[in-house]
């Protein structure tokens, strides 16, 4: 997204949106907005991805669907962050991985204004003595909660409709 700006420029819209959606904010996503704080997003995906082993999109955890960023946020909710954590590096410096889970949450806030600067995620790698403030809800997330909501009819499952509101289009054999 940041080459999208022109010198001096902190924020803009468009109307041709392109991009793998997961790792779209989603102020761009749904309404062709994007901001310094676009590529902070993407940022916060992946480093929640590589802490977790799984891809942003939906993943079973004991027969039950998830998006990686409500399981983020449920585990970090309920204090087991820890559980999501990728077995390969479970054996790493448990305080530092659970930090990096942090960061990330704050990096996919839902408030554009709440999420840090990379200047900002960067000085919170760099200086661990830093305190960070608690994250707030992820992008999306409310989303998902009002599709859940939706389907729930169906055993609480999600439907086939999309995680952002965007239409997915179903391939049907010829």
């Amino acid at each position: 997204m940041a080459r999208l700006f022109i010198l001096n420029e902190t924020q803009g819209d468009t109307n041709r949106i392109v991009g793998t959606y997961g790792y779209m904010a989603p102020e761009y996503a749904m309404h062709g907005k994007f901001s310094v704080k676009s590529d902070v997003y993407s940022f916060g995906i992946l480093l929640l991805e590589i802490i977790s082993g799984q891809k942003y999109n939906r993943f079973c955890i004991g027969g039950e669907p998830y998006e990686l960023t409500s399981f983020a946020w449920d585990s970090w909710k309920v204090g087991t962050a820890t559980n999501m954590i990728d077995p390969t590096i479970f054996s790493g410096p448990r305080n530092d991985i659970l930090r990096i889970i942090h960061i990330g949450l704050l990096c996919v806030q839902d408030s554009v204004s709440a999420r840090p600067t990379m200047a900002s995620v960067i000085n919170m790698f760099n200086n661990t003595s830093l305190s960070l403030p608690l994250p707030s809800k992820p992008a999306y997330l409310a989303t998902i909660e009002s599709e859940k909501t939706i389907t729930s009819g169906s055993a609480g499952k999600v439907g086939a409709q999309s995680v952002n509101w965007i239409s997915i289009t179903e391939q049907l054999p010829k």
